[in-house]
């Protein structure tokens, strides 16, 4: 191929590639396969590394990274990077409002541009004749540090600009962060390889940035969402903030899709909550809403004051991390028996609620943290997540401060701790014979997947348990009325209510009891499996190691515990007490005849009338049929309900078979493994 041609399929592969990444990181709608993307890709680098001469600072090939720097060069913002005021109630935010309408015409009614804040790191991009020729970090406002490689490096920045009618000059902002499932990835793989873990997204975000050496950057999850221009050459393009940003989606660049205007402050309050509300479901960090008044015209007329502009407002969400006083740790033992320490914090007001408990999770992350008692910590609480204790500030450390020491005993049954081999977590030898382990139990045995025993909670197996009423789960069917009656906050009604609960769970399948006993690692999957292969109680209860694993999705380690189970005197005597006081199911010879539905997949939807959708999934496993969560055109079946919804719909679209509630009891009625 001539020089000629060469350059031109050059120059070709570089605009697809540039339209294809648009095409996937801004309107996220990828019109090639990642192979595809890959094979173009390379052929770009052949063509480049066999003639370097015609390297542009545009290429897609720039996006590796480069040479280490030795140090970051300085730069002088034309525009400054000023910040925004902040307010954090609903208060503060129409005072905003009524101080922006005091400083215009009373004739004149703001709209307001709302975008989310993330929680990242702003930068500024300076485009020229549409490419990129510098990035730039905030740093005072004024002066900021020159990141050119490592912005390069990022998918969502366009090198080159998409389409046209961009001015010859450009300078954009935008905030670079990490989103959560990236961070999570990285760190993750930090943890495997005792190599760098960061606190939070955002201080992953940083550290990737101020990388001297632009080829780690480029393996770190990054991206960049704009919320503004700063400069533009030449006549105005658009009138308002908004439009702008949408401007800015067609030249390439990623804007967030939560970007709204609504026309009064009233919008403004309703959008801070709507977004509150779902913060916890997005992909990436944010830590409240900024709003703008949207036209250009009236910012102009409103000016700045010294730092900040008032024409906007950051209106912060409540803090997801606090620094707190670690005062103390306790061990508490779960139903397996793990060791968990929990560290005591002096209470703090952290993600909208006061937190006094973190977990500590294990004492490998105890190690990997380097946390005393008496140390000021970061705690993290995000939605409903567990808080926990993601950094010590080691510079304000006391004197006073003391190691974490783990006990050699159990807290409740003074029973040695065990670690297993490869396992970071602390274990109780003592079984069914601990008190916490036996609470913990009893509520797992009478759940709603287990036993299903109606009424039963924790607070009640907890006054069992201590009123001395129960050591076993085989316990609970020797209650009396009288019994459940005499205890604090029960009366009659309840405690027969609670009788006939108990006296209704004695019927049952195979199963669910294997599945109540709580064996380590047997799972309701695993528990069907059991009861298919071996069909009986005396059956699994005789097998040896080698046997179980013959069973489907068992291995070494869950046919360890379960032999270790069986093995148990203690356990096999809770198993055979249960026997004895009427807990039973349908025989194995109606357990092991035909199954119908064998190597069929099924998905329940909407509401049944008959039974409930877990005793149609239990019907349908009995029949051989696997039950999924969702619908895909290897689905065979759909029995769809009374409003059944999205299930129904993609199943109706892909041309799979779909029946009614009265269609589904046919099918049982029909087989003779119903009773």
């Amino acid at each position: 191929m001539s020089d000629s041609s060469l350059r031109a399929r050059l120059a070709a592969l570089r605009d697809q590639l540039h339209h294809h990444s648009y095409q996937y990181y801004v309107l996220d709608a990828p019109q090639l396969p990642d192979a595809e993307y890959d094979r173009l890709f390379r052929e770009l680098l052949d063509i480049e590394a066999a003639h370097p001469e015609w390297l542009s600072a545009d290429s897609p090939s720039q996006r590796v990274g480069a040479e280490p720097l030795s140090s970051f060069s300085q730069v002088r913002h034309e525009t400054p990077m000023l910040s925004l005021d902040n307010v954090f109630s609903e208060q503060e935010l129409l005072d905003f409002d009524r101080r922006i309408k005091a400083r215009l015409d009373d004739a004149v009614t703001p709209t307001y541009a709302c975008e989310p804040k993330l929680d990242g790191i702003a930068v500024s991009l300076l485009y020229v004749d549409g490419i990129l020729v510098r990035g730039a970090t905030r740093g005072d406002g004024r002066v900021g540090e020159d990141i050119t490689q490592n912005v390069k490096t990022i998918t969502s920045i366009p090198l080159r600009l998409h389409g046209e009618g961009w001015p010859e000059e450009l300078e954009v902002r935008g905030e670079i962060y990490m989103p959560r499932a990236g961070f999570e990835r990285i760190n993750a793989m930090g943890r495997e390889t005792d190599g760098k873990v960061f606190v939070n997204p955002r201080n992953a975000a940083a550290g990737s940035l101020r990388q001297l050496d632009s080829r780690i950057t480029a393996k770190r999850p990054l991206e960049m969402s704009c919320y503004g221009i700063a400069h533009q050459e030449g006549e105005a393009l658009f009138t308002s903030h908004s439009e702008g940003l949408l401007r800015l989606r067609e030249w390439g660049f990623l804007v967030s899709p939560e970007l709204r205007v609504v026309d009064s402050i009233e919008g403004c309050v309703a959008y801070y909550q709507d977004l509150l509300a779902r913060r916890d479901g997005l992909a990436y960090d944010i830590d409240g809403i900024v709003f703008k008044v949207d036209s250009l015209a009236l910012q102009g007329q409103l000016g700045f004051v010294s730092r900040a502009p008032r024409w906007a407002i950051a209106h912060k969400f409540p803090a997801q991390e606090e620094i707190t006083l670690l005062r103390d740790v306790e061990f508490q033992v779960g139903r397996t028996g793990a060791v968990t320490p929990v560290a005591k914090l002096e209470p703090v007001f952290v993600g909208g609620v006061t937190v006094s408990n973190a977990s500590l999770h294990n004492f490998d992350e105890i190690g990997r943290l380097g946390v005393m008692v008496g140390d000021y910590v970061v705690v993290r609480r995000a939605g409903d997540v567990i808080p926990q204790i993601v950094q010590v500030v080691v510079e304000r450390r006391p004197d006073s401060a003391t190691a974490i020491v783990a006990p050699l005993t159990c807290p409740v049954c003074e029973s040695l701790l065990e670690r297993a081999p490869g396992e970071a977590v602390l274990r109780c030898s003592g079984g069914l014979v601990c008190g916490a382990q036996r609470k913990e139990a009893i509520k797992h045995f009478a759940s709603r997947k287990a036993m299903d025993i109606d009424g039963l909670g924790d607070k009640l197996v907890e006054q069992f348990v201590d009123e001395g009423l129960i050591e076993s789960v085989a316990d609970l069917y020797l209650l009396t009325v009288e019994q459940i009656a005499n205890l604090e906050r029960m009366g009659q009604k309840s405690a027969e209510n609670l009788i006939a609960a108990l006296d209704k769970s004695r019927s049952t399948t195979l199963p669910r009891f294997l599945y109540s006993l709580g064996i380590r690692e047997v799972g309701e999957a695993t528990a069907l499996n059991l009861a298919k292969h071996f069909g009986g109680l005396p059956e699994l209860m005789a097998a040896s190691e080698d046997m179980l694993i013959e069973v489907e999705d068992v291995g070494p380690i869950v046919a360890s515990h379960l032999h270790a189970f069986f093995a148990t005197e203690f356990n096999r005597d809770v198993v055979r007490q249960l026997c004895e006081r009427g807990v039973h199911w349908p025989s194995a010879q109606k357990q092991g005849g035909a199954q119908p539905l064998a190597g069929q997949t099924w998905v329940l939807t909407g509401n049944l009338e008959s039974m409930t959708r877990g005793e149609a999934k239990e019907k349908l496993q009995a029949l051989g049929a696997k039950v999924a969560g969702s619908v895909s055109a290897k689905t065979d079946c759909v029995a769809a309900g009374a409003s059944a919804g999205s299930k129904l719909a993609k199943a109706e679209a892909l041309g799979v078979k779909v029946i009614d509630e009265q269609g589904l009891l046919d099918v049982f009625a029909s087989s003779s493994n119903v009773e």
